[in-house]
């Protein structure tokens, strides 16, 4: 059974699977929900990813369903203590800015939806570009020092706007960011190896990665266009669809097969390969998590490593 590890920079010790509930009040009602978070818990796993804003593209919705969902779990079941809670503030449809202001109520609304007096990891979620960067360090630190977070992490950002985050930080004895929240995956690899990745291993970041499985084009269940028709996540699946994206696919359903697992485990098990702390992986149903939890437990050969890297060049 896979241990624990610690999240760099902090005493934060999670299975290195992170449980994305962005399915929660999409594609998971309430109840469904709780059984995901009940399996995922039950097999070992303690690290819950969210935001203020999941999931307010779905029409009717207002963004705080899943905070609302896992609030009402955590209220029932008893085990704030037993599980790691990240929730992100800045991409809601209303507020996609990085305003000090609204951050400090957000982070408290975020609570009194969670039913929690803090949350693990508060992220930036997404960079505005214009708010300047010591302002946002320091509401971050100051949402820390109130106790209303452990750490400050950061989603979206560009290299150099992260980097100025670090060195404020470090100038002004703010709370430093511990993580990041990259897109990152087989077949989508330029963005974070070319500019992210060098700046998380010089300063000891936590990666927790976004998409791992692609909107779900590396579980190989999408492999012609009529399998698109109808799918939750098609129109994200569209821009993975083409002749190396399909060639992925293809030497991953051979990895998976020679080790007689899901080609869901292989993916993520490269992800864990190549550095990633815990790649981030939604459910809708407890049956999916059997393939993501696996992962941790994959071990590759060299060569398994190598093809794997070799066919998901043209995405690097």
């Amino acid at each position: 059974m896979t241990q624990q590890l610690q999240i760099p920079g902090t005493k934060l010790s999670i299975f290195p699977i992170n449980l994305g509930t962005n399915t929660f009040g999409w594609t998971a009602d309430e109840v469904g929900s709780h059984a995901v978070l009940d399996t995922f818990v039950a097999a070992g796993g303690n690290f819950l990813d969210t935001a203020e804003s999941y999931p307010a593209w779905v029409p009717g919705n207002t963004g705080r369903e899943s905070e609302t969902i896992i609030g009402t779990w955590l209220a029932t079941r008893g085990n704030r203590d037993k599980v790691v809670i990240a929730t992100k503030v800045g991409d809601h449809p209303d507020h996609k800015t990085q305003d000090p202001e609204y951050i400090r109520t957000a982070i408290d609304a975020s609570l009194e939806r969670l039913q929690t007096d803090h949350v693990d990891l508060y992220y930036a979620h997404r960079d505005d570009e214009v708010t300047p960067i010591a302002e946002v360090a320091r509401v971050f630190d100051e949402i820390v020092r109130a106790g209303k977070a452990k750490h400050v992490a950061v989603s979206n950002y560009s290299k150099d706007r992260l980097a100025e985050w670090l060195a404020v930080a470090e100038q002004e004895n703010l709370a430093r960011p511990v993580a990041i929240q990259p897109q990152y995956s087989l077949v989508f690899r330029r963005d974070y190896e070319a500019e992210l990745q060098p700046l998380a291993d010089e300063h000891n970041l936590g990666v927790f990665t976004y998409f791992s499985l692609a909107a779900g084009f590396l579980t190989g269940k999408y492999r012609t266009e009529a399998d698109l028709e109808g799918a939750s996540r098609g129109g994200m699946v569209q821009g993975y669809f083409n002749a190396d994206g399909l060639t992925a696919v293809d030497e991953l359903n051979a990895v998976a097969e020679a080790h007689d697992v899901a080609p869901a485990t292989v993916a993520l098990a490269w992800l864990l390969a190549k550095g990633v702390t815990a790649p981030i992986v939604s459910a809708s149903t407890p049956e999916q998590l059997d393939a993501l939890m696996a992962a941790p437990d994959l071990e590759f050969s060299p060569e398994d490593l190598s093809r794997l890297d070799r066919v998901s060049s043209p995405f690097a």
